[in-house]
């Protein structure tokens, strides 16, 4: 097993960070009305999952915390899921970028439930 000395070396967190990175990208093109409100909770959820991977894997030495942080990190991937829907329904994005960014957080999604379901292969 590999041991990694960063949680940037995890591949759920560079997904997680790219995929943020492509948000907020994207997010500059929504409208000014929408600054803070939709524009505003993307950027914060989609930023929110690499930040709570990195509190994790910071914290892997306590399992039950490990795996909250794991949690909060997954419920903001999905609450950047209904943030993209709604970008979508509002003609924000297209359905090319809405579907390669829906599929990016399922997949950072199914990682994250890897993650916290076999927590004793990350913990110490």
């Amino acid at each position: 097993m590999k041991i990694f000395k960063s949680h940037q070396e995890l591949e759920v967190y560079q997904l997680a960070f790219e995929a943020a990175i492509e948000i907020y990208k994207l997010s500059k093109t929504f409208p000014a009305e929408e600054r803070y409100s939709l524009t505003d909770q993307i950027r914060r959820s989609s930023r929110s999952v690499a930040a709570n991977i990195a509190e994790a894997f910071r914290k892997r030495r306590y399992e039950k915390a490990f795996i909250a942080k794991l949690s909060d990190a997954e419920g903001e991937a999905a609450e950047t899921q209904v943030w993209l829907q709604f970008a979508l329904k509002f003609g924000y994005l297209s359905n090319t970028d809405y579907d390669k960014l829906y599929e990016q957080y399922d997949f950072i999604l199914g990682k994250l439930v890897i993650m916290i379901r076999n927590p004793n292969k990350w913990t110490f």
